[in-house]
């Protein structure tokens, strides 16, 4: 079945309107790809015996050949474009088509799926200290000058910029050689050789079907690993970005920037470009790459903006290059996706990746004018305060024009100085209005500041226009002047009353927002960010995995920026920016994991993800449940009690995460078990992976609530069901657990063993017990508790909906 995938990074969503003739797809083939058919694909010891006993690199090879067959012997030469062939993680390619050749393709023996690719596009100084690094798992590993090294972190997203302070190896303690690392750095004007070192040790770019779309423009998108955007060098220095890197912004120092894992390497995988985003094909093409050149984990703040029609959430293209990165051995983190606060908007599906929630920390930039009749009105900007402690005059821009501009409709907006009155404005605080063009690009910060500047004013108050209050949230802007913005109609409105009541003799004082404050209270769940479940309800046994999985800080992050970024018109030509995203929050899990790699180096992806979610927050200090905005059990109201649909296994707990002391373990062939009891899949399992669903029994299929994961999620539960689970001592010594209860409502729950011993490197099986006592409309939750006896705490979460008969 041909199957559109629409994909959204970041933000903003847009659509694709293609060519009338032609558009790209991906064509998955039958026959297993090379991670499928060899036990290592990096050795030459087939899994299976070839007629012609082929390495892997000649086994890939031979499936690039299958391809071009495929496509000279079905089409005449010129009208057709193969842009890739993969080969690593799933076989097939990508090709440019007419519908009636890609109609063709999907009737063909040789092929299992076709997938229309369409447009994809984009979804820190304090949150080192916020997680406990370094007091904790960087002291673990020695300080953050040995934080992560040797692990090699890979990015597909914009680029990035290697000039950047915090992609320098020139550091205190040389960085070593990346030497399982297999990837290049790709050369070009804009990307000169010595553009990567040993803390950028790749650079590849991927655009095949962004050119072929017609979108791609070389002088403006670069051809090279060159982040245009500035969202890569974003995520990349919040992952690994070293450690003591000032960010200075407008002149103005906001302390002292550092990635989670400050020592790790970074690979970047360009498929992201500014304006248009990018496309399916480049993505996957990237993701290969990545796992083919060795990277350890992958780090992806990208996903689909919502479920592919008429295909499984777990079958697509796109996850099942992620189910064959995992079998590979790398974990992937994927962003949840920015679609929140409502239920069933997570974008990110299937058990074998990490899903990432965001969250909003306790710092924040304040800012607050006061005015001269002792008003004060609170406001945004990353800006200076009025100098000293006096006063100052007030003046709207409207009152300051010049005698030739007052027939112009609005001036307020302040773009261009050389409509007002020099003198009538020189040395008071200048009244402008921001309203929703500022969002898009139509009016500019940098205009209102050249004006102030020309027009020798003290700074300006900006007030909210009725266009923007309520609708849009106002984005942190920097200014290299005192400045302030009026976020809501309220204090718009006490402003200017003020000022009108006054005859213009109104004063003020701007306090500044460049100074952080904490808050100090529990992490909450930030309201763009996706919730749970999965959204394919249709089919319960998918419908039954917790998502997201994890959650870290992804409101207002300070990272890395490139110079030339378009991404945040806000931060144009500055080297550090602070954005907001489920794309902020998954470098941190990813620099995280690089922590617990380097701790428990032989740990499975699945066993990563474990580590995460049994150690995470999932209550405050008091016990209180975590908060959320905007709570997906009650979005009417603006911050309440969050569930693990909205927040996972709870914020990461980084130090906790390094010493797990038990992990819930899983494996390839436990996930295609589970992809055998999809309706209609055992046909597309067979043929991308080589593995034969033989039938339905208990022995060979595995429903998704019997996967060995750190969760439990039951979205039926009409009769007692009996839940296996597995954990792995991972610790260095035995230790005693005994387990504790907390029943969701609607059930009841018993647990065999409630106490055992277990050695390091040894596994024990638990046997759940969940029986209905009430019918309950909603989801309720709950958790088990494992408590060592030498310090561990292994959480895990239960979701269930009960139908008592």
């Amino acid at each position: 079945m041909i199957s559109p995938l629409l994909f959204v990074f970041c933000t903003s969503v847009m659509y694709w309107t293609c060519q009338a003739s032609q558009h790209v797809y991906m064509v998955i083939l039958r026959g297993p790809s090379t991670v499928h058919l060899f036990e290592d694909p990096f050795q030459d010891s087939p899994q299976i015996y070839l007629p012609s006993q082929l390495s892997p690199s000649e086994y890939a090879s031979y499936l690039v050949s299958t391809h071009d067959v495929l496509l000279s012997s079905t089409f005449r030469e010129g009208t057709y474009k193969k842009l890739y062939s993969f080969s690593h993680l799933v076989n097939g390619f990508s090709a440019l088509l007419t519908a009636q050749q890609a109609e063709i393709l999907d009737q063909s023996e040789e092929v299992v799926l076709v997938e229309r690719d369409n447009k994809v596009t984009k979804q820190t100084t304090y949150t080192p200290t916020y997680l406990g690094l370094p007091a904790g798992a960087w002291q673990d590993e020695g300080g953050a000058i040995n934080a992560g090294e040797g692990i090699v972190i890979g990015l597909v997203d914009t680029g990035i910029d290697p000039t950047h302070p915090s992609f320098s190896d020139n550091t205190l303690k040389p960085y070593p050689n990346a030497s399982r690392y297999e990837g290049v750095c790709e050369e070009a004007t804009e990307f000169p050789k010595g553009s990567c070192n040993k803390k950028l040790v790749g650079a590849q770019h991927f655009a095949e079907a962004a050119i072929a779309s017609g979108e791609f423009n070389a002088t403006i998108h670069f051809a090279s690993p060159l982040d245009g955007d500035g969202h890569g060098t974003h995520t990349a220095s919040t992952a690994a970005g070293n450690n003591g890197v000032e960010v200075k912004v407008d002149g103005i120092s906001f302390g002292f920037a550092s990635g989670m894992a400050p020592r790790a390497h970074i690979a970047i995988y360009k498929a992201l470009y500014p304006g248009f985003g990018g496309f399916t094909s480049d993505v996957v093409a990237a993701i290969e790459q990545a796992v083919k050149d060795r990277v350890d984990i992958l780090s992806l703040s990208i996903g689909p903006n919502g479920p592919p029609p008429g295909i499984s959430t777990c079958l697509s293209t796109f996850d099942m290059a992620m189910l064959s990165a995992s079998k590979a051995g790398v974990l992937v983190v994927q962003a949840a996706g920015n679609a929140g606060p409502y239920s069933h908007s997570i974008l990110s599906f299937s058990p074998w990746i990490c899903s990432v929630a965001a969250s909003v920390h306790d710092r924040t930039y304040p800012n607050s004018l006061v005015l001269g009749n002792n008003a004060s009105i609170e406001g945004t900007g990353l800006a200076s305060a009025t100098p000293g402690d006096g006063m100052y005059t007030m003046i709207l821009a409207s009152d300051a024009l010049r005698e030739d501009g007052s027939d112009l409709l609005d001036v307020n907006d302040c773009q261009n100085s050389s409509l007002f009155n020099a003198d009538v404005v020189k040395g008071k605080v200048m009244i402008c209005s921001y309203g929703i063009d500022y969002l898009f690009g139509g009016s500019s910060i940098n205009d209102v500041i050249n004006t102030i500047n020309k027009l020798s004013a003290v700074g300006v108050v900006m007030f909210a226009t009725s266009d923007i209050e309520g609708r849009f949230s106002i984005p942190a802007t920097p200014f290299s002047i005192p400045a302030i913005i009026i976020q809501t109609n309220n204090g718009s409105k006490t402003l200017l009353n003020y000022y009108n009541a006054s005859n213009q003799a109104a004063t003020v004082r701007i306090k500044g927002g460049a100074n952080a404050k904490f808050s100090h209270e529990t992490p909450k769940v930030a309201k763009f960010s996706s919730r749970g479940p999965d959204p394919e309800n249709d089919n319960l046994q998918i419908a039954d995995i917790l998502k997201p999985n994890i959650m870290a800080p992804g409101s207002n992050i300070w990272a890395g920026w490139s110079s030339i970024g378009k991404d945040s018109h806000e931060f144009k030509g500055q080297q550090f920016s602070m954005i907001s995203g489920t794309s902020m929050a998954t470098p941190h899990i990813a620099g995280i994991v690089a922590l617990i790699k380097v701790k428990n180096p032989t740990l499975s992806p699945a066993a990563l993800s474990s580590a995460l979610a049994t150690t995470a927050f999932s209550v405050d200090e008091h016990g209180n449940p975590l908060l959320a905005q905007n709570p997906s059990s009650n979005t009417s109201i603006q911050l309440g009690p969050g569930t693990p649909f909205d927040f996972g296994a709870g914020e990461v707990n980084a130090t906790a995460a390094l010493d797990p002391g038990l992990v819930f373990d899983a494996g390839f062939e436990d996930y295609v078990r589970f992809l055998c009891t999809i309706p209609g899949a055992s046909g597309v399992v067979q043929n991308l992976t080589g593995i034969e669903c033989k039938n339905t029994s208990s022995s060979v299929t595995m429903l998704a609530t019997d996967l060995n994961l750190p969760s439990i999620t039951i979205s039926n539960l009409s009769s007692s069901r009996i839940v296996p689970r597995t954990v792995t001592s991972i610790a260095r010594d035995s230790e005693t657990y005994t387990v504790t209860i907390t029943e969701p409502n609607g059930a009841q729950i018993a647990i065999k063993p409630m106490e055992f011993t277990i050695a390091p490197n040894s596994t024990q099986e638990l046997s759940i017990s969940i029986t209905p006592t009430k019918s309950e409309s909603k989801p309720s939750f709950g958790y088990f508790l494992l408590a060592g006896s030498r310090g561990h705490k292994v959480t895990v979460p239960i979701s269930i909906v009960a139908k008592s008969t």
